[in-house]
């Protein structure tokens, strides 16, 4: 009997998903397989909120695997060691794998090919199971990656995409010892992940009446911060692959709406084809000679304030507050709180960029670093120079101060506009808020705010 092992690590789907589907149909027995990678632990599991969303989604794709005749089998430990380990238990001939863009997980690739193939054994990496277009199919004449998107965008709109694949019809499981499906981390934290229940059923029912009720009004909702529903709110699954991307983008329409909410997941594919380029952007500069010596400030106390939302400005605590509490952000938010730290306070933006990948219930190292890199100036911004004012941004996307109100409470009784400068309340009122007086470092930064 043929047996292969279907490789999980961020396509936690049965629908298409060209890894899975490949191994079912190449072989009579498939071994379904995650490992929870102790080597990832801080970046992949994070925190309460990150953990409890795997741990879903892997409980969700477990489930869809029964259905399917199998189960999922879960290993915990170096990933390489795990999956040459069972493909020797089971007799493997084969391994699947998606393929993915950080140096890590090429580094991974790798290894296992090696290992396997020491063993007689194959590995076989699957391209755009995490993306639309696989990094490298859309490349400018005279080097290997786009760095610049709106080129990007153009080529990725005409380039032909792989067809849906199906979910197999069966998988027939062999002999062998399931392990254990729930990490002993899944109990920490209380409650949903910021209102996300993890997997890919749940995923593929928002994402349906994401589709059908919402997206043609994204491109006027999707920075109104009081809208919850003004985004899609899929990015974690998408993190995880519990939804597909392509079939995401593929079923969006044609609406100005969906055209929009269909450049940002090209946005998405942008930033997987930088990094697979240049895996080093992850944590240095991509643009050097644009931040040139840049000397970031060093300041603890301000940092500290920035990540438990006490900087004194509402918008920018709110934001830091609700990511702490749901594991998620409006990217409206994201760009105003990462200026600030950046621009205004002058602080590295690794230190920004590490503590929303910790948080995050959609942290993705491409889209989290890159982006921050993009706010910060030192990455694929064309106006590197650019400075969002919070107090400006919270007027035209929180004018009535209803997101404020939702996560900062100690000024929820505040009307507009004092809401967003509570600073500039009679000294009376001012001592009675329970509520931190604007950092000091606000001024000292490279861009000061005028309050």
């Amino acid at each position: 009997m043929v047996t292969t092992l279907a490789v999980f690590t961020r396509d936690l789907r049965v629908h298409d998903n060209p890894m899975l589907a490949a191994a079912a149909h190449q072989a009579e027995s498939v071994v379904p397989l995650f490992v929870r990678d102790t080597g990832t632990r801080r970046t992949l599991f994070g925190s309460g909120n990150r953990e409890r969303f795997l741990t879903e989604s892997l409980a969700d794709l477990d489930h869809s695997l029964r259905g399917l005749g199998g189960r999922l089998v879960v290993r915990e430990g170096d990933p390489v060691e795990q999956v040459c380990r069972l493909a020797d238990e089971v007799g493997a001939a084969r391994v699947h794998i998606a393929a993915d863009a950080s140096a890590y997980a090429q580094r991974r690739q790798t290894a296992l090919r090696t290992a396997l193939a020491e063993r007689g054994r194959e590995l076989r990496c699957h391209d755009e199971v995490h993306v639309v277009v696989a990094p490298g199919r859309v490349t400018p004449a005279d080097r290997d990656h786009f760095a610049v998107f709106s080129p990007y965008h153009r080529r990725w709109e005409d380039t032909s995409w792989r067809r849906l694949v199906p979910p197999p019809e069966r998988i027939r499981l062999p002999k062998v010892d399931p392990g254990r499906l729930a990490s002993a981390n899944a109990d920490r934290g209380t409650g949903k992940s910021g209102g996300f229940a993890g997997g890919e059923a749940e995923g593929r029912q928002r994402a349906e009446l994401w589709l059908r009720q919402d997206v043609e009004g994204y491109d006027d909702r999707r920075d109104l911060l009081a809208e919850e529903d003004g985004t899609s709110r899929l990015s974690p699954y998408l993190h995880l692959g519990c939804l597909s991307v392509r079939e995401l983008a593929t079923q969006a329409g044609r609406s100005d709406g969906a055209r929009a909410f269909v450049r940002q997941l090209a946005w998405r594919d942008f930033y997987y084809q930088l990094l697979a380029a240049r895996p080093d952007a992850a944590h240095d500069d991509y643009r050097p000679d644009r931040s040139g010596a840049r000397d970031w400030r060093d300041d603890p106390e301000a940092l500290e304030a920035w990540r438990t939302g006490h900087t004194g400005i509402p918008i920018v605590d709110a934001g830091m507050r609700q990511l702490l509490t749901d594991g998620w952000l409006p990217n409206r938010t994201r760009l105003i709180t990462a200026s600030l730290l950046t621009k205004t306070l002058g602080l590295d933006w690794r230190a920004g960029a590490a503590h929303y990948l910790e948080h995050l219930v959609d942290g993705d190292l491409a889209n989290n670093n890159l982006n921050w890199q993009w706010v910060a100036g030192t990455g694929t911004d064309t106006r590197p120079g650019r400075v969002l004012n919070p107090l400006r941004q919270a007027e035209r996307y929180d004018p009535d101060g209803t997101y404020v109100r939702r996560h900062v409470p100690e000024l929820a009784h505040l009307k507009t506009p004092e809401i967003h400068q509570p600073w500039r309340l009679p000294a009376g009122e001012r001592r009675a808020l329970d509520y931190p007086a604007p950092l000091p470092s606000l001024a000292a930064g490279p861009r000061p705010l005028r309050l």
